[in-house]
Parts: C-alpha cells; sequence; structure tokens
C-alpha cells in the first residue's frame, strides 16, 4: 500500500504543480502596442507556450509572425510559484533565459539579454 500511495504522490506531483501556470494567458504590451494571447500546456516533461492569437492596441485581431509559433519552452517549475525556461523573443529574434513568477492570476514574465532585462506582467484568462 505505502508503494502504491509513493507512485501516486510521484506520478501526480509535477502535474499538480505546472496547473498554476498552465492555461491561456493575455501579455503585457509590446512596443507596438500590441498583445497577444499565449497558451501555456505541457509538451513532454515541461511546459511550452504558443501564441494564439495577437491584438492591436485598441482590440482588433492581427495577424503577426509570432501568431501560431512556440515562443516559451522546457518551463519547469523552480519553487514558490517560479518556473524557468527558455524563451523567444521577437523584438531582438533571440532566444533567452527566461524566469516566470505566479501569483494568483499573474504572472511576472522576465528574460535577460546580456546585462539588459526586461519583465512584463501577464493576465491569466482561464
Amino acid at each position: 500500500m505505502r508503494l502504491l500511495l509513493v507512485f501516486l504522490l510521484t506520478v501526480f506531483a509535477v502535474p499538480a504543480v505546472a496547473d498554476k501556470a498552465t492555461g491561456v494567458w493575455l501579455t503585457g504590451p509590446d512596443g507596438k502596442g500590441q498583445v497577444g494571447h499565449v497558451r501555456l500546456a505541457p509538451c513532454g516533461q515541461a511546459l511550452c507556450g504558443k501564441v494564439l492569437s495577437a491584438y492591436d492596441r485598441n482590440g482588433k485581431a492581427v495577424r503577426t509572425r509570432n501568431v501560431g509559433k512556440r515562443v516559451i519552452w522546457g518551463l519547469q517549475p523552480v519553487g514558490g510559484g517560479e518556473y524557468s525556461g527558455l524563451m523567444y523573443v521577437s523584438a531582438v529574434g533571440k532566444n533567452v533565459k527566461g524566469t516566470f513568477r505566479v501569483s494568483g492570476r499573474s504572472m511576472t514574465v522576465r528574460g535577460c539579454l546580456g546585462v539588459i532585462c526586461q519583465s512584463q506582467v501577464w493576465t491569466k484568462l482561464d
């Protein structure tokens, strides 16, 4: 019985932690004032994020090169509501290491390119 309990706790531990970050998130605005909807979902042993849609500053849907693109991958929980992984930053056309701190229905997304760091606050939609 103990072996079964240990097995069940091990199998279900990662998905329970990942639930805080999974779902659809509204990004902060980019340099053009555009926002996006990004779905974070399991992919392998981690989470990945894909841009579902993008909107201009007036809320009108726009087509950008990032819609449909995976922009976050390898996202793993590191404790205390924080996750670490890689993300694509389209403004500079580079992949960077990122940290993602979930607090309730908000997530602070932070990435650094050398000594220059930027962050956004995303809002959970579902």
